[in-house]
C-alpha cells in the first residue's frame, strides 16, 4: 500500500513539474486589456479623414505610376551584406560563403530595372531580402535573436497590393518588387501582372478596406486570411480580388469589410483594436502576424491616416517631439501633457507604440511587443517573454529585478503627433 501511495505522489509531481503554466508581466493582470476600458480617453478632435485618405489612396496605388524602382541600385542590393556577417539558418549552422554566392548571383542584380512590369500581389506575400525561403538569424544564443527575428524577412504585404516589378531572378522563382511602403523579393506565383484597362477597372471603383479578420472562402481553390487593412474595389454588390488568372468578382461579408474611409469615432477605434490585441508577434509579418510598426500601421489604415512599415519611419511625416534628455518622471509628464490618446505613438529605438491615455494617472500604451529586457548578468542580457499585443504601462516588467534599469520609459526617445503634419 505504502509503496502504491508513493509511487502516486510521484506522478503526481512528474505532472505537475511538466504541466504548462504561463506567467504574465504585472502590467497584463493589472490593467485590463480590453481596449473599451480607455475609451473615455478620447478627445474630440477634428481629423480631416477626407485629405488624409486621398492621399493614402495616392500613395497606395503609387508603384503603378513608376518609370523604375525609386531606389538607387546599390540600397536595392543592401540584402546582399549579410554575406559579411555570421548568420545562422534554420537548422542553427552557420551559412557558408559559398551558399550566399549562390544566392547573389540568382538576385541578379545586373538587370535592375530591366522589366519594369505592373503587377498585383495575389494572396498575401512575404516580401523577402534574398531570393530565398531560408531564414537568416543572428545567433540564437543571444537574447533577442533567433527565432522569430529572420533578418530575410523584409515584410507580410497584403493581397490586392499593386507593385512595380525590376526583373527577375535567374532561376525565374522570384521577382524584385516594389510596392508602396517597401520593396524585396516576392515569389513569382504570388503575383498577376496586370495589363492598363485592369489597372483602370481597379483604380475607378470605390475602395473598400477589411475592418474584421478571418480566413475567407472566395471558391475552392481561392482562400485567404484576410487582414485589418486589405483593400478591395467595389463592383456593385461585388468585391475585386487579384488570383493568378486575373481578377474575380467575389462576395464577402458585410460585417468584415467598410468603405474606405471609416469614420475615426470611439466605437470604430475599439472595434478595431479589438482584432489586435492579443496578436501573437510575427516580426517582420510572420507567419500572417503582426510585429510592433505594423499594428500601428494597420490600425491607422482603415481611417486613411498612411504611416511607413517600421518604427524609426513611422517618425516621420508627423510631427515628431524628443523627450530623449528627459528623466523617467518628466517623460511621463510630458507624454500626458502632449500626447492625444489613440493619435500618438511613443517611439524608442526599434519599437513604437500607441499611446492611449491614463488610468489612474498613469500613461498606458498598446503595442505588439516580443518581451522585457533583462539582465541575467552584468554583461549578459536576457529576455521575458511577452510576445503579443498587449496594453501595459510604459514600465511593463518593472516588477522584475533584473528589468528594473533597462524598462522602456528609460529608452523611450520621442513620441508623434499624428494629428499634426511635420513642419518642413
Amino acid at each position: 500500500m505504502l509503496k502504491s501511495t508513493l509511487l502516486l505522489i510521484a506522478v503526481i509531481l512528474l505532472f505537475s513539474a511538466c504541466s504548462y503554466k504561463e506567467v504574465q508581466i504585472e502590467d497584463e493582470l493589472n490593467y485590463s486589456q480590453s481596449p473599451k476600458t480607455y475609451i473615455n480617453n478620447l478627445q474630440e478632435i477634428t481629423l480631416d479623414q477626407n485629405t488624409l485618405s486621398k492621399e493614402f489612396i495616392k500613395k497606395f496605388y503609387s508603384p503603378w505610376d513608376l518609370s523604375s524602382l525609386k531606389y538607387p541600385k546599390d540600397e536595392a542590393m543592401w540584402g546582399e551584406t549579410y554575406a559579411k556577417r555570421e548568420i545562422f539558418l534554420e537548422n542553427h549552422r552557420v551559412a557558408q560563403k559559398e551558399w550566399f554566392k549562390k544566392l547573389t548571383d540568382n538576385s541578379n542584380f545586373n538587370q535592375y530595372n530591366s522589366v519594369l512590369k505592373k503587377a498585383i500581389t495575389t494572396k498575401n506575400c512575404d516580401f523577402r531580402v534574398m531570393p530565398t525561403n531560408s531564414n537568416f538569424f543572428y545567433n540564437p544564443s543571444v537574447a533577442g535573436e533567433g527565432y522569430p527575428f529572420d533578418y530575410n524577412q523584409n515584410s507580410r504585404v497584403k493581397i490586392n497590393t499593386p507593385v512595380m516589378v525590376s526583373h527577375f531572378s535567374k532561376d525565374k522563382a522570384w521577382a524584385f518588387v516594389q510596392a508602396n511602403y517597401v520593396l524585396g523579393w516576392v515569389r513569382v506565383d504570388n503575383l498577376y501582372f496586370v495589363n492598363e484597362k485592369e489597372i483602370e477597372e481597379f483604380k475607378n471603383q470605390e475602395l473598400y478596406v477589411i475592418k474584421k479578420e478571418g480566413y475567407q472562402s472566395f471558391d475552392i481553390n481561392l482562400v485567404e486570411e484576410l487582414k485589418v487593412g486589405t483593400f478591395f474595389p467595389k463592383v456593385e454588390d461585388k468585391f475585386l480580388v487579384a488570383t493568378n488568372n486575373g481578377f474575380k468578382k467575389v462576395s464577402l461579408k458585410e460585417e468584415t469589410i467598410t468603405p474606405f474611409p471609416l469614420k475615426f469615432n470611439s466605437s470604430n477605434i475599439v472595434e478595431l483594436l479589438n482584432e489586435f490585441i492579443g496578436e501573437p508577434y510575427g516580426w517582420g509579418g510572420l507567419n500572417n502576424h503582426r510585429d510592433c510598426s505594423s499594428f500601428t500601421q494597420d490600425f491607422f489604415t482603415p481611417f486613411g491616416l498612411y504611416l511607413n512599415r517600421n518604427s524609426k519611419a513611422q517618425t516621420f511625416g508627423h510631427k515628431y517631439l524628443d523627450v530623449s534628455k528627459l528623466n523617467d518622471k518628466e517623460k511621463k509628464e510630458f507624454i500626458v501633457k502632449n500626447g492625444t490618446p489613440f493619435l500618438t505613438l511613443v517611439y524608442l529605438s526599434g519599437h513604437i507604440m500607441l499611446y492611449i491615455g491614463t488610468f489612474n494617472n498613469e500613461p498606458l500604451v498598446m503595442h505588439n511587443m516580443w518581451g522585457v529586457r533583462t539582465w541575467r548578468s552584468l554583461f549578459s542580457q536576457g529576455r521575458k517573454v511577452v510576445g503579443k499585443t498587449v496594453i501595459t504601462t510604459l514600465e511593463p516588467g518593472i516588477e522584475l529585478e533584473s528589468a528594473k534599469n533597462s524598462t522602456i520609459l528609460k529608452r523611450v526617445k520621442g513620441i508623434v503627433l499624428l494629428n499634426e503634419k511635420a513642419q518642413k
